[in-house]
């Protein structure tokens, strides 16, 4: 069964290239040309992931991705205009799992949306629950719980944390961790990376659990104590 890719982008143009490269691919692909009509769509169609434009008119990606993410934590990557920093970021810190500067090959694109789904899809790890402290992993399931409450994560949180908590003393290095949830081939900015771990550490924070992740300074990232308030 093929994954189904929502296109959204203002420009018809932009949005057929995608759709002939997506289907190529063998992805089932649906198209928005608004940001209103993609709300409408994501919860319409229940797309395995979306690509989202950032610079759309009224209605701009940035309020997509909130909105999207009012109700479904489905894989999003924002298309931004090459010199846009601050929007990647901001939408990094909103719930997005990647982004692509325009002007963009559309076989980097069709990676990129591979390697989303990849990681987000059904795995079957020689341990599919992992625990530490006051949180619990299932990343076959995409499942994550905090003194038995559910927290939901992004695909980039939930690789993030599954792979912290497989070996809670070791420290991981950035490099490492690119490798790990991105793979050895796609360049990864550490913006992108921090922002993936910022939002991680805030919504383990908001769930109760502020010790959740800890740094060691010069070296990488560790798994903290995770015992709560």
């Amino acid at each position: 069964m093929s994954n189904k890719v929502l296109i959204v982008d203002d420009d018809p143009q932009i949005r057929d290239i995608l759709k002939i490269a997506l289907g190529q691919a063998e992805f089932d692909v649906v198209q928005a040309g608004d940001g209103a009509m993609a709300v409408t769509l994501a919860a319409r169609e229940m797309p395995d992931l979306i690509v989202l434009d950032i610079g759309l008119p009224e209605m701009d990606g940035l309020a997509v991705c909130r909105e999207v993410r009012k109700s479904s934590e489905v894989p999003i990557l924002f298309l931004t205009a090459r010199g846009d920093e601050i929007d990647r970021v901001v939408g990094l810190e909103m719930g997005a799992d990647d982004y692509v500067a325009k002007p963009f090959s559309p076989r980097e694109l069709v990676a990129r949306v591979r390697a989303i789904l990849k990681r987000s899809g059904t795995r079957a790890p020689a341990q599919t629950t992992a625990r530490h402290g006051i949180i619990e992993v299932d990343q076959t399931r995409h499942i994550c719980r905090v003194n038995g409450d559910t927290v939901p994560l992004t695909a980039r949180e939930m690789d993030l944390l599954a792979r912290l908590i497989q070996r809670p003393d070791h420290v991981t290095s950035r490099p490492q961790m690119v490798d790990a949830i991105y793979g050895t081939n796609i360049h990864v900015s550490d913006r992108t990376v921090d922002s993936h771990l910022r939002n991680l550490r805030r919504k383990l924070t908001q769930a109760g659990c502020a010790d959740a992740i800890e740094t060691v300074h010069g070296v990488g990232i560790r798994m903290g104590a995770c015992r709560g308030k």
